[in-house]
């Protein structure tokens, strides 16, 4: 919705308004056909309730649930997880078009002042204007701004599906509540509802949620060697956005309206992930180049580019995004765009990385042993197109008994410890999904890895666990230990499941990891 022209939904909003005032004009005229429709359909809906009955009293609480102050409650929450996320412009959306509803609604009630049905429930008579439904116009609006939201920021077709479902169905309830507790008359639920979702169309039409863009927020930054040209070449992996046309769409009008050149397009292939289109850009001559797709292909492309000095805008498409959410690249892809385009550089560490039964390699987030890479391995990949991060939490639970190893640790090449543990982390961000601070002391432009080894000795031990790791307790034992250092060498004493950046690398034996400081140029928010 989001993104349809202002005609269209300035048009749509209209019909949703024109029809209400159509329907008010019919209600204060008492016009016979409606008042006849609208006393027939509430005497016989009516009749279905008996005070006293668990039916009525669940009718009595969804009608509480779903009154004034509660659909104010639930738009302030609304509104303010949409600020922790940073999406100013969308929370003062929910909250102008939830206000605006109501304060219409109530001064409609006081001037139509129509009567309530004779055929109320006897709990709690309402004696106010029947017309509009408050609950109803609550409810549509609330419903509408949410559904904008979902749409806005939901990149999952089958989860906008369920989202609209679930919605949908919610409004049709609060409606019926209506009926069979007497409260309204059909048409002063649909005139509520008319109401409501006419506001909300209207809203978008006049104020889009949507981010506004660096250039109109921010300060322009100082260029100190001005650039030649401004050409952006992108690499999209097309399996991880739902409509490749309309990531197109956006990215070159964001990069138009940026001062960009008309991107240069690279699609990445099961055969190269992405190392092979970084290199065509770099050799061409880009002076940014856009990845967009999971850690996998930005870490690919990372690595192809990094040393060159051109700078990677990073547009995260994955189910981890591990790399974006440690460098505070926001998630909705418009905004990623924008941060692409726009951002400032900053210089960050890359890891390279060796093994027994692997080549060369390198990693831009985290590198595991033992448990963690378990759970990469036993993800199935169907089950994670349909859920996405929720495969992961599955897979957790059935690895959460993964057996410990005995492993050796060296630290910038110091004689090796010796340890058991059923993980191995290295680490050259912090956080992991949820903002789970696994390495809290990690930093990627510091030059230095962070390490940590977790032995929980029985199944219940992970409670315990998980809450020194959320709390950030710096005390180690033999429970959890940490390290810190530029060069870190983990040996195990039987092959183990490893992965990196989230990809599984198979099970071996060693991992000698080294941290190559400010390797990288990457686009972050100014």
């Amino acid at each position: 919705m989001t993104d349809r022209s202002r005609s269209i939904l300035l048009s749509w909003a209209a019909l949703c308004l024109g029809l209400f005032v159509l329907l008010t004009v019919l209600v204060s005229l008492q016009w016979a056909p409606l008042v006849d429709f609208d006393e027939d359909v509430t005497n016989k809906t009516a009749s279905w309730v008996h005070d006293g009955t668990w039916f009525s009293q669940m009718l009595r609480i969804i009608e509480i649930g779903t009154g004034t102050v509660a659909a104010s409650i639930y738009a302030v929450v609304t509104a303010v997880v949409l600020l922790v996320n940073s999406h100013r412009r969308a929370a003062a959306y929910v909250i102008v078009v939830v206000a605006v509803t109501a304060v219409v609604t109530h001064v409609l009630k006081w001037l139509v002042g129509r009567d309530r049905p004779d055929a109320q429930a006897d709990f709690g008579v309402l004696a106010n204007g029947a017309f509009p439904s408050g609950h109803a116009s609550y409810a549509a609006s609330l419903a509408g701004v949410l559904l904008v939201v979902v749409f806005m920021l939901a990149r999952r077709a089958g989860l906008r599906r369920l989202y609209t479902t679930l919605l949908v169905l919610a409004v049709l309830v609060i409606c019926l509540d209506r009926l069979l507790l007497g409260r309204h008359y059909p048409s002063d639920v649909i005139g509520g509802v008319l109401l409501g979702a006419g506001f909300v169309i209207l809203g978008v039409a006049v104020f889009s949620p949507q981010p506004t863009s660096l250039t109109k927020t921010a300060a322009p930054l100082v260029e100190t060697v001005p650039a030649s040209s401004r050409d952006l070449h992108v690499v999209l992996n097309p399996i991880k956005v739902e409509d490749v046309g309309q990531f197109r769409s956006i990215t070159s009008q964001l990069a138009t309206e940026a001062g960009w050149n008309e991107p240069v397009w690279h699609y990445t292939t099961v055969e190269d992930p992405g190392t092979g289109m970084a290199a065509k850009a770099s050799v061409e001559g880009a002076d940014l180049v856009v990845v967009c797709g999971g850690d996998g292909t930005v870490r690919e492309v990372c690595a192809e580019l990094a040393g060159t000095g051109i700078p990677v805008g990073i547009i995260p498409a994955g189910t981890g995004n591990l790399l974006a959410r440690n460098l505070n690249i926001p998630l909705y892809i418009r905004s990623a765009i924008d941060v692409a385009l726009n951002g400032q550089d900053r210089a960050i560490d890359m890891v390279e990385v060796s093994g027994d039964g692997i080549e060369d390699s390198h990693f831009m987030v985290m590198a595991g042993m033992g448990f963690d890479a378990a759970i990469m391995e036993g993800v199935n990949e169907d089950v994670k197109k349909k859920i996405g991060w929720l495969a992961y939490v599955w897979s957790a639970l059935k690895s959460l008994m993964f057996p410990a190893v005995k492993v050796e640790v060296s630290i910038d090449d110091e004689p090796p410890t010796v340890h058991r543990a059923r993980t191995i982390v290295v680490g050259n961000v912090g956080h992991l999904q949820a903002g789970m601070p696994l390495l809290p002391d990690a930093t990627i432009d510091d030059g230095a890895l962070d390490v940590v080894l977790l032995y929980p000795k029985r199944f219940l031990s992970w409670i315990p666990l998980a809450v020194r790791v959320l709390t950030k307790r710096s005390k180690t034992d033999e429970t959890i230990d940490r390290f810190t250092g530029r060069k870190v060498v983990v040996r195990a004493s039987t092959d183990t499941p490893r992965q990196l950046d989230g990809d599984s690398i198979g099970p071996g034996r060693e991992l000698s990891m080294e941290c190559i400081h400010g390797r990288l140029l990457v686009r972050v928010p100014r």
